[in-house]
């Protein structure tokens, strides 16, 4: 089966979501998602979108905090226009239907929380459930147009380039192309041709190449995997987030515990019930969440404890139920009063900082590719990510990239695809060893936990590489010679992420961000101000 459009977008969170519905003024959108259409790390935002938005407020001070909490690797050129694209950002998200909370008893005012690196109240919310509400508005202005189709429970298998084509050579300094994507329709198992003048890349996270992670079952690297197969450049996959609070139930399935709970004054305690976060840094708390979640990771091994404490029980209980009413409910369901009882949380991977090397327009090295959101690195946040300031970042550049990407599309009116060969079963059969895929990604998970989490060192990280050197040719081949499933994709691209991580892990010769090797403990401003870039062999 084969499917033409003007753009293919691959995922459907917050990035995806606005370029659809952007790139449908001008041409005709497909939207490919894993799941039912609202599953995406959107979704399971809790926190907001960081804007500047109060009187007191500046796009200066924006600047200077994302700039300062990114370690010195953030573009001052990216920072300075994705915060200066912020208010109008939030205007549009206002005008699909996206109901920020107001201050009570000023309906023109936002209620704007502090989160840790920012110096001013500047994360507009939905009370708990942010993401969610974006997402859902969201979905419901794209389901509006007519020239948008959306295409649930399929699956991105590989981008399309020239490397498709029957007796292709490449010649010498000819730039890669992208066509769309393969793309396998789980329920009908049918792998269809889909091509597109223009790709967008909106895939997400790869939280779960780790055993402890806050996203959702789908974030696994896929369009970060398939755009370093095709050729294109990433950088910057050193640098994972780890959420310094993620609920430690064992029915909790790494439930996050947003930031915004700490910016309202929530403390972090040991299991004596010592605040300890002011030996760390001066904003305790609120301090970046590399400098928070390694001090969880150093008290928790120093003890043997399993868990820190989050406290909350010294705010007002009517407040908590009204700021954070997701958060309470689940905790409350799993017998967890908060306005009672402490927290327990642990550090869980949360987002990737790194990502496909990107423009100013989000344009990728690969031509006719775009990227925006989690999947990209653009240079917004450099060593570590502000919190909030990843939603804002994803629709800003959904924004610069269906303005580039209109005008692409007028510059393809008499462009006719080449003639891309369907997907080919030749010298494929059933092993029946589909016992491989749990286990691979099991172990995949936890060598990745132990070997490159929060705290790192060379060996590990050398242990890592000969580990994962050996399965990502494993799963290969496995994928070579069997049908393709949705479950040996993810883990294929687990594997390809997994090594590009660790790779990057291994390079960078200094402790910064979110990077730390005990090896190297200081931050060498001298040698290693610059990007860890991967460049693939196709490039």
């Amino acid at each position: 089966m084969e499917i033409k459009t003007d753009f293919l977008v691959i995922g459907s969170g917050i990035g995806g979501l606005s370029f659809a519905l952007k790139a449908s003024g001008f041409g005709e959108v497909v939207i490919v998602t894993k799941k039912d259409d609202s599953e995406s790390n959107t979704n399971y935002a809790q926190g907001g979108i960081a804007s500047v938005l109060a009187k007191d407020d500046s796009f200066e001070l924006h600047v200077e905090d994302t700039l300062k909490g990114g370690a010195g690797l953030c573009d001052p050129e990216v920072v300075k226009k994705v915060v200066e694209a912020g208010p109008r950002c939030i205007e549009e998200l206002v005008e699909i239907g996206v109901r920020f909370t107001k201050k009570r008893g000023k309906e023109e005012e936002y209620d704007l929380g502090l989160e840790g690196g920012h110096s001013k109240n500047r994360v507009a919310h939905a009370a708990d459930l942010t993401g969610k509400e974006v997402e859902n508005s969201l979905l419901r202005a794209v389901k509006s147009k007519t020239n948008v189709k959306i295409l649930e429970d399929h699956i991105a298998i590989d981008l399309i380039t020239q490397h498709h084509l029957k007796d292709y050579h490449r010649k010498p300094d000819e730039k890669i192309k992208c066509w769309g994507a393969y793309v396998l329709d789980k329920e009908n198992n049918q792998v269809i041709t889909c091509l597109a003048k223009v790709t967008l890349l909106a895939s997400g996270g790869a939280g779960k190449v780790y055993v402890h992670t806050t996203n959702p079952s789908i974030a696994t690297g896929d369009g970060l995997a398939m755009a370093y197969r095709a050729g294109a450049e990433v950088a910057n996959l050193e640098f994972i987030q780890f959420h310094p609070t993620a609920l430690y139930h064992q029915e909790g399935n790494s439930f996050l515990i947003s930031e915004a709970v700490r910016g309202e004054g929530g403390i972090l305690r040991l299991k004596s019930g010592v605040a300890f976060m002011e030996r760390y840094h001066p904003r305790k708390e609120l301090a970046p969440r590399d400098v928070v979640a390694r001090a969880i990771d150093y008290e928790l091994k120093k003890r043997g404890d399993s868990c820190a404490y989050l406290d909350v029980t010294h705010l007002d209980q009517k407040f908590i139920k009204l700021r954070f009413p997701n958060i309470y409910g689940k905790c409350l369901s799993l017998g967890l009063d908060i306005t009672k009882d402490l927290i327990p949380v642990v550090p869980a991977a949360h987002y990737i900082c790194g990502g496909v090397v990107t423009d100013l327009e989000g344009r990728t090295g690969i031509e006719n590719l775009y990227a925006c959101g989690e999947v990209a690195c653009t240079g917004m946040h450099g060593a570590n990510r502000l919190a909030s300031n990843s939603l804002l970042e994803a629709v800003a550049y959904a924004h610069f990239s269906a303005n580039s990407a209109k005008d692409k599309l007028s510059s393809m009116r008499d462009f006719s695809f080449p003639d891309i060969p369907s997907w080919s079963l030749e010298g494929v059969f059933d092993e029946q060893e589909w016992v491989i895929i749990a286990h691979n990604r099991d172990w995949i998970q936890k060598f990745m936990w132990d070997y490159v989490g929060i705290v790192r060192s060379n060996r590990r990280l050398e242990q890592a590489k000969k580990r994962i050197t050996i399965l990502l040719d494993e799963i290969t081949q496995f994928y070579k010679i069997n049908p393709v499933t949705y479950d040996v994709i993810e883990l294929r691209n687990i594997a390809t992420v997994a090594r590009l991580i660790i790779a990057c892990a291994l390079k960078r010769k200094e402790s910064r961000g979110l990077h730390y090797n005990i090896d190297y403990p200081d931050r060498d401003d001298e040698n290693w101000i610059k990007d860890t870039v991967l460049k693939s062999k196709k490039a």
